[in-house]
Order: C-alpha cells, then structure tokens, then sequence
C-alpha cells in the first residue's frame, strides 16, 4: 500500500482496546508503514492485527505489560526493529487512568499509573531517539489529555478540577516531558510532540461508560487523523506542541479521513470544525470550566518591571 508513511517503521503501545492506539495503528498501515502493536492483551492486539492484515498491512505483535518494568517493556525497541527494522514513528498512546480525590489514591496504584503513562513512554523515547538522530528524522507522538491542564479559580465542580490529582499530574508530566525532548532534539529533524483529543474520544469504551457529556465526543477518526498529521509532520513546522485535535487540524485546514485513508468522514471536515468546537466549549461551560481553551492559565502574577506590564507565569 502507497501512501504518505510508505517504507516507514512505526511502534504504537496500547493499540489492543480499539480506541486511538488500534485506530492510529490502522490508519498508519493503511499510510503504508509496517507497524508493531504492543499491549497487555494479546487477544485484543490478535483483533487489531487482523484488521491491518484485512487492509494489506504489515503488522508484528509484541506483548508486553508497559506498567511492569520487568514485563517486556526494555525489549519493546529491539524487538520491533529486528522484525520490521529502524523505528521512524513512536506513537505513546498506553495510558491507565481515573478520577478520585487525592487522598484515596493508594500507593501501588499511583506507581502503576506513574509507570505507564510516564516511565514507559521515557523509556522508550530514550531508545528511539539515538537512532532517529543517527538517521536524521523521525516522529513521536505522546497521546496526552485535557485532564493535564492547570484547573483555575473558581474551580469547576467536575472531575478533571476536583480528582485529576494523579491522572492529570501525569499527563501533565508527560507534557513537560515531551517539551524538554523537542527541545533537546530540535533542529535534528525529528518531530516530537504531544496530542489531545478536544474533549473525548468516542471510543468503544468511553462511550460504554455513560458518564461523559455527549457534547464533548469526536469521533474515532477525528483523533487518528490528528496524529497521522503529527507521524507525518515536518519537524520544521510542527515541533513541541501540545496540540489539541480540532484546533490542529483547522490549523491545518486537513480533511479528516476514515481509518483506511479513504472516504471522508461526514461532518468533520475542517469547515465543520468551529461548530463542534462552540458545542465542546458550551459543554465545558455547563460543567463550570469558562475559557477551557485559554492555556494562559494564571499561577502567579508577575509585577510590572521597568515600565512592562505584569502577567500571569
């Protein structure tokens, strides 16, 4: 299959639920790369397999527990570049969450949560980047989430402001994370950033639960096709963000594609765009967070210093 990734090794973690990372998988081997997919659950990473295979698809699975450093994380790497060679594209997408107040997270699950949504992705970076630097390009893409905002004064009665202690804690550590590897690697011709969805992502489990205001999904696809931008970006252009979905691609003005990179998808095109976001932020504010997407979020404020005025730092 030709297409934008073609003759391109990418590995994607969490790619066995059928959420973003099964649907990036797919879309980045209908693109034309030849993919490794990792997670705990084999059965689910054998369903994702045969849906790439389905598509033509070059596809290796290689379990392995991201939350366990003894569980097959260290070998993630070198397994996928014996089968499949050089990996040019990292997608982070595993990740454990939930919300509750901060006094009732236990310790051992603090250090799973910490392990995969942290410690898993560093270390995988760590083993990536020396040959993406040797090559000169690559790509990496860390799935992060609204949750790793700063809440602000009055604080929203809801969960990310309430009991995002843990989960938006380390999201926000990834996003610190991923800002300090674009910085140590720009200019080398690597692109590293990291990606939200708007609001939620309609996957099959999400949409399961029930709990998520309807007004805050995008579609499966709308996701992917944000993160094939980043897998694909010019480093030169698209270099230490922390994108949102919706707004990337309007920047972008790139229509939004089904998971075989054929058919577009029906009332998400870029034009469509600014209405789902009026309806996100309508939604936001009927949860109490006003100016959701204002990331000029105020800590301290900064006093005037010869004749400049104070800002929030």
């Amino acid at each position: 299959m030709a297409g934008a990734c073609e003759g391109r090794v990418a590995l994607v973690t969490g790619a066995s639920q059928g959420g973003t990372g099964t649907a990036l998988a797919i879309r980045l081997a209908a693109e034309g790369a030849r993919v490794a997919i990792t997670a705990r659950s084999s059965d689910g990473l054998e369903k994702t397999r045969a849906r790439i295979e389905a598509l033509g698809g070059t596809v290796r699975v290689v379990p392995c527990d991201l939350s366990d450093p003894q569980g097959g994380r260290d070998q993630l790497v070198a397994k996928t570049e014996e089968a499949l060679g050089p990996i040019d594209i990292l997608v982070n997408n595993a990740a454990t969450g939930g919300y509750k107040p901060f006094a009732q997270w236990q310790q051992a699950e603090l250090e799973r949560m910490m392990q995969v949504n942290v410690w898993a992705p560093w270390l995988l970076m760590s083993q990536v980047i020396s040959g993406m630097r040797e090559r000169g390009r690559g790509w990496i893409v860390n799935l992060t989430s609204f949750s790793g905002e700063l809440p602000k004064p009055p604080f929203p009665d809801n969960a990310p402001s309430k009991q995002g202690s843990a989960y938006g804690g380390s999201k926000a550590y990834l996003n610190r994370l991923t800002l300090s590897v674009a910085s140590e690697t720009d200019g080398q011709g690597i692109a590293v950033n990291a990606l939200a969805p708007q609001a939620a992502i309609a996957t099959p489990a999400l949409v399961r639960l029930g709990w998520f205001d309807r007004a805050f999904f995008e579609p499966l696809e709308v996701m992917t096709e944000a993160g094939l931008a980043l897998c694909i970006a010019d480093p030169k252009q698209l270099h230490g963000r922390i994108a949102y979905s919706l707004h990337l691609l309007l920047e972008l003005g790139r229509p939004v594609k089904d998971l075989e990179g054929k058919a577009l998808v029906p009332d998400w095109q870029p034009a469509d765009l600014p209405r789902h976001l009026e309806r996100q932020l309508a939604a936001h504010e009927r949860s109490g967070t006003f100016g959701a997407y204002d990331f000029n979020r105020p800590s301290s404020l900064v006093p005037p210093v010869g004749g400049r005025k104070g800002t929030a730092s």
